[in-house]
């Protein structure tokens, strides 16, 4: 019932800042969020570097969105985009050892530092920029991504509760099944054909694709955020949400979900999602 309810208050909030904030407010919203979960990833990996290290992520994290986000710079013959990348790049380099070494890191957690903050860096910094990205492209864009995401995850969960017999990752995630993913990828895809011909009046083949190709991302990203956990030992990331536990619970398959809807729709061509 706590997981119902708090889908209930949630849904519609968030929808409403998809449609209605304007673009940096919804950036700095996101951000807020995503820092929530960066909270919470400091605490699990805690054990598998120096702690001190990892609040540099409260850090880098936002210098990285922003940069490829609604604040990028301009290199002199390029454009913002290169440079958005060439600077998130660097925070994960020169940034993160110049971090490393003057948090006085020691030298036998020195690797595990580097590795956690090197790839905590994009897993938060590039999802945020992306949803803003998709917010300025089409609010509708982003609509079908959190209908993709959620209602494969409502399926996958209903599916494998009532149906699920043969486990996808007993270890990581003993509650997972096949069953359940298939039928997350199966109401993924009917979503992504639903949007397609509500909003363009046809079956965009290429976009309907990219829904099964996003929904995969998005129960990868939730399988990961779980190896996460169980690393540290723990059943939930947080309790920020009732019933759905903290934000990286709640947010995992759209860690993953938003970039590669991003960059697919830039593959597919604006032919297969523009009326």
């Amino acid at each position: 019932m706590k997981r119902v309810l708090t889908a209930a208050v949630a849904a519609p909030l968030a929808l409403a800042a998809v449609f209605w904030l304007p673009g940096e407010w919804f950036f700095l919203l996101v951000l807020a969020l995503f820092l929530g979960g960066a909270m919470e990833f400091v605490r699990l990996c805690r054990h598998h570097a120096p702690e001190k290290s990892l609040w540099s992520l409260l850090i880098l994290i936002p210098a990285a969105a922003a940069a490829m986000g609604p604040w990028p710079l301009r290199l002199p013959e390029g454009s913002p985009a290169q440079a958005g990348l060439l600077v998130a790049a660097a925070v994960v380099s020169v940034g993160l050892g110049s971090l490393v070494v003057a948090t006085r890191t020691p030298t036998d957690q020195a690797v595990a530092a580097l590795g956690v903050l090197a790839y905590s860096v994009p897993y938060f910094s590039l999802p945020v920029a992306s949803l803003y990205h998709l917010q300025q492209i089409d609010p509708w864009l982003l609509f079908a991504l959190l209908a993709v995401v959620w209602l494969g995850d409502t399926a996958a969960l209903l599916f494998g509760t009532l149906w699920g017999r043969h486990k996808m990752a007993p270890v990581v995630s003993p509650n997972k099944s096949w069953e359940g993913a298939v039928a997350g990828l199966a109401v993924a895809v009917l979503a992504a054909a639903a949007w397609s011909w509500w909003r363009l009046d046809r079956l965009s083949w290429p976009l309907i694709a990219l829904g099964a190709v996003t929904a995969l991302a998005a129960q990868i990203g939730d399988l990961v955020e779980s190896l996460i956990k169980r690393g540290a030992g723990v059943k939930d990331s947080g309790n920020l949400f009732p019933g759905h536990g903290g934000v990286l619970d709640r947010m995992d398959a759209l860690m993953f979900a938003a970039p590669v809807w991003l960059l697919g729709l830039w593959l597919v061509g604006k032919e297969a999602w523009l009326p």
